[in-house]
């Protein structure tokens, strides 16, 4: 009855021991805090977050036209977009005003209406919607193009309706009459947003923050999976072989250690970038069970393939490989959408499982992160069990 809190206290030893190590060498602080938060943060300054997008975009137009197609341009197609957020539009008086925002960056584009825009449009000329753009904001500048181009083509669509209603050549009077019905009547296809469906894509900074927290974890981790080759070639495992723990307890000692570690840094990732980047990592129960069975998975694959390694270094080579591969084709540096066929492998990845779940915890409920939580259990599992035997026979020997 003895041995029990004896075994214990020594697991909890070796684990206060490697905590302490990894704390002095940098490594934790490295691996664990710093690069995740970097890359993170830069991915966070590259895209940014579709919140911040969504009105990021400052146009300005100069409604010049004498008639009232300009008018209806402004009206009907820009004040909506400023309306629901998707850009930010101010006027102006005239076109050197306008161009003089753009030139000096106080605007991405603006929208210039010449004075004879519905003149030209109803006599069917040649009609110049101009769009200035600011060469820095080349995004802003083709959406403000797409949304002119948009514009003619409804007009367009309009004319060629109302063209197609007459079989000879009709009177002015009919013909605006037409025109007038064609230009009030509802489109026949309308897309809108339903407020009531579940949303489960994650944000950028959230998707980033916890793409790079979960793919640097292996690395925080790894240093406590191999640390046994380093202490089987320094002496210091041979001193615990000798000493009344279990020989199975030393090996449960490391894998602990690594989990620790990895659950550690996991939690201080989570509030940090939900504090600096505003990431939504969902309810606190369903993404605690995401982090301790992804850091699961984590420790058994990076412990089974470095117990076929014959030392640290050539572990250290394997473990890097391995997160390198696994971050790639589980989604944690691109979306897996840009995999194409590729993207049935993601399934095969625990970084897969582990934004899946945290997308599914974005639209509510906890029983939606039981399927990825089983997944990445069974592979810790898996991993932790193969581990065992291969480092067993290694400590045995």
């Amino acid at each position: 009855m003895s041995n029990g809190p004896n075994t214990l206290t020594m697991i909890a030893a070796i684990v206060a021991k490697d905590v302490r190590q990894r704390l002095r060498d940098g490594s934790l602080l490295v691996f664990g805090l710093l690069l995740p938060l970097g890359v993170a943060f830069f991915f966070n300054m590259l895209l940014g977050d579709d919140t911040s997008r969504q009105t990021g975009s400052e146009y300005v137009v100069v409604d010049s036209d004498a008639g009232s197609l300009g008018q209806e341009f402004v009206d009907a197609a820009l004040r909506p977009l400023a309306d629901d957020g998707v850009l930010e539009l101010t006027t102006a008086d005239t076109e050197d005003e306008a161009r003089a925002l753009v030139e000096d960056g106080g605007v991405d584009a603006a929208f210039l209406v010449p004075e004879d825009f519905t003149e030209s449009l109803e006599n069917g000329d040649d009609a110049v919607l101009t769009v200035v753009g600011d060469a820095d904001a080349p995004v802003a500048t083709h959406i403000a193009r797409e949304i002119g181009r948009a514009f003619a083509t409804e007009h367009l669509r309009i004319r060629l309706a109302v063209a197609s209603g007459f079989d000879s050549e009709p009177s002015p009077e009919d013909a605006a009459l037409l025109l007038e019905e064609a230009e009030a009547a509802e489109a026949p296809l309308v897309l809108s947003e339903d407020a009531d469906l579940e949303w489960r894509e994650l944000g950028n900074a959230t998707y980033y923050s916890a793409s790079m927290a979960f793919f640097f974890v292996f690395f925080a981790a790894m240093f406590s999976v191999t640390s046994i080759f380093d202490e089987k070639a320094g002496g210091t495992l041979a001193r615990l072989l000798a000493s009344p723990i279990p020989r199975g307890a030393i090996l449960i000692a490391k894998l602990t250690s690594g989990l620790v570690i990895g659950l550690a840094n996991m939690a201080v990732l989570a509030v940090a970038t939900s504090v600096f980047f505003g990431a939504d990592w969902g309810d606190p129960l369903g993404a605690g069970a995401l982090i301790l069975t992804g850091v699961t998975a984590v420790i058994g694959l990076t412990a089974a393939v470095a117990s076929f390694a014959r030392s640290s270094e050539q572990a250290a080579n394997w473990l890097s490989v391995l997160a390198m591969l696994l971050g790639v084709f589980g989604g944690a540096l691109f979306p897996i959408s840009q995999l194409n066929g590729l993207a049935i492998v993601s399934y095969l990845t625990p970084h897969r499982w582990f934004l899946l779940g945290l997308g599914e915890l974005s639209a509510g409920g906890l029983d939606v992160v039981l399927l990825p939580c089983a997944v990445l259990l069974a592979l810790g599992l898996v991993g932790t069990t193969v581990a065992l035997f291969r480092m067993g026979r290694m400590v045995n020997a």
